[in-house]
């Protein structure tokens, strides 16, 4: 990951959340001795490309591309990978994907996951109403075939800075 300086004073939970991701080198939810090493790259789209994120500001998006290796020599069986939506951003609507992947949602902090038609919190007063993309708390892609050994699939979703 290409990060400077600046971004850290700019934006420094976003920065610490994608290094804490990169240096643990797992997936949430995964056994610690599982060989799925997820990296997590963030760009911006500038005149119609897509530059490393080194500076953020409030209402910015930004494009989160997970990069999941299997670092083992031997095949995984439709590997699952959990990223957390980053503190400081709010999921963009209809943006995660993954070619051969089916992606859920959690809106308590990961320890739940479904379709958007089926989540739902609770407000403060005690009112359940549907969930939406402010709401969602982690994102979950399920990789619908093997992942083979030493190799490498991704997948994306958007944010945007609050």
């Amino acid at each position: 990951m290409r990060y400077t300086a600046h971004m850290s004073r700019v934006f420094p939970s976003l920065l610490g959340l994608i290094a804490a991701v990169a240096v643990v080198g797992a997936a949430v939810g995964q056994p610690p001795s599982d060989p799925i090493v997820v990296k997590a790259i963030a760009e911006v789209e500038q005149s119609s490309k897509l530059v490393p994120a080194e500076r953020v500001v409030s209402g910015d998006a930004v494009i989160y591309t997970l990069e999941v290796r299997n670092t083992a020599a031997t095949t995984l069986p439709r590997p699952t990978v959990t990223y957390p939506v980053p503190e400081h951003m709010t999921y963009t609507p209809d943006s995660a994907v993954g070619p051969g992947t089916e992606v859920t949602y959690s809106v308590d902090a990961g320890r739940s996951f479904d379709t958007p038609e089926n989540l739902k919190v609770q407000e403060p007063g005690g009112q359940v109403r549907a969930a939406t993309a402010v709401d969602y708390t982690h994102i979950r892609w399920q990789l619908k075939n093997a992942l083979k050994g030493n190799s490498v699939a991704f997948v994306r979703f958007r944010a945007q800075v609050k």
